[in-house]
């Protein structure tokens, strides 16, 4: 029989298959568990084994210490159940347990590659299967490596709205980037070629009400927090928002027109781009330094927070907020890059 799973403080139980982690097996029963890189990288899905016995795929020892696993923790995108296990979770969202669109695979065709800086594209995708294909706003999709069905993946967050038929996705080029290196000119993938992707993944989600909202983005990262803004100038929220954006240098600044253009949607936002290797009339120096600032000015109070971008400026973003300015981890949403195994960023 398939070992059974069952999750605290939750109560909720599922069956997993041999060949299936344990977040796997919670996606197809439906449940939405906290989970980012999926690659046992970002720590987002770490929790505690109070029975039982799993054996880990490949992961990274940031994620998960030596030590941490002696003591019962576990990373669930890694974990493979040797007998039935009662797992604590250590991050849940009780509101947010059922996943509100199921995960599926997909085909799309590429619409249209743009260059946005040196190194960042943005690749825009009709689907064409399946119909209907939606998403929340923060979400991502895997987008699988032509030639490798399915065996290698790499992950993108969504940029735009839902319901359109469209997968907008914002991308760091590398040059021997397994995906992102085909990308562009001269590239492998180019405009009509179709393309396989599953999704939609990821936790990070805009918190509804009134609070003021401080949107924190670094890299391609700011994918997902544009499609979190354009949902906030769809509503003509009147909320209070704050964009940062850290960027090395000016040339290193994305989609400033349309941020703009989002931002006169709205009742009160201003776009703070952050330069850490460049002197500019501008904000300098690391972008999470700069949201710790605004908070301890006063300019937003009691805000709640999705950030997207490098591991090192979520955990340092997170440890300033929370340790200094009282903000509750549970108010900060994030989405972390990781490296893949190939040496891409994703």
């Amino acid at each position: 029989m398939s070992p059974v799973i069952k999750f605290e403080p939750i109560g909720i139980e599922v069956e997993c298959d041999e060949d299936e982690t344990v977040l796997d097996a919670s996606f197809r029963e439906g449940w939405n568990l906290v989970h980012g890189c999926r690659e046992g990288q970002c720590t987002a899905c770490k929790s505690f084994l109070l029975e039982g016995e799993v054996s880990l795929e490949p992961y990274s020892t940031h994620a998960l210490s030596e030590s941490e696993e002696a003591q019962g923790y576990t990373l669930l995108c890694r974990a493979m159940p040797d007998s039935d296990l009662v797992v604590e979770l250590l991050h849940f969202d009780p509101d947010n347990l059922r996943l509100a669109h199921p995960i599926g695979d997909g085909r799309a065709r590429v619409a249209a590659i743009e260059e946005l800086t040196a190194e960042i594209v943005r690749l825009r995708l009709e689907v064409l299967e399946p119909a209907g294909f939606s998403f929340t706003p923060g979400q991502y999709v895997d987008l699988w490596v032509p030639g490798t069905d399915g065996d290698e993946r790499r992950s993108y967050s969504l940029a735009n709205l839902p319901g359109d038929g469209v997968l907008e996705l914002v991308i760091r080029r590398y040059a021997g980037g397994r995906f992102s290196g085909m990308v562009g000119v001269a590239g492998q993938v180019g405009v009509g070629d179709e393309l396989r992707f599953t999704g939609p993944y990821g936790t990070m989600a805009l918190r509804p009400g009134e609070r003021p909202v401080l949107l924190v983005a670094g890299g391609s990262g700011i994918g997902p927090i544009l499609s979190l803004l354009r949902e906030l100038a769809a509503a003509g929220t009147a909320r209070p928002v704050r964009f940062l954006y850290g960027a090395r240098r000016e040339a290193d600044l994305p989609l400033r027109e349309e941020i703009a253009e989002l931002g006169a949607q709205l009742a009160d936002f201003a776009f703070v781009p952050v330069l850490s290797e460049q002197s500019w009339d501008g904000a300098t120096g690391l972008v999470h330094e700069a949201a710790a600032r605004l908070v301890a000015d006063g300019e937003l109070v009691d805000p709640v927070v999705c950030t997207c971008g490098p591991p090192p400026m979520i955990e340092a973003l997170i440890a300033v907020l929370t340790g200094r300015h009282g903000i509750a981890e549970g108010d900060i949403a994030f989405d972390k890059f990781t490296t893949a195994a190939a040496g891409e960023t994703v």
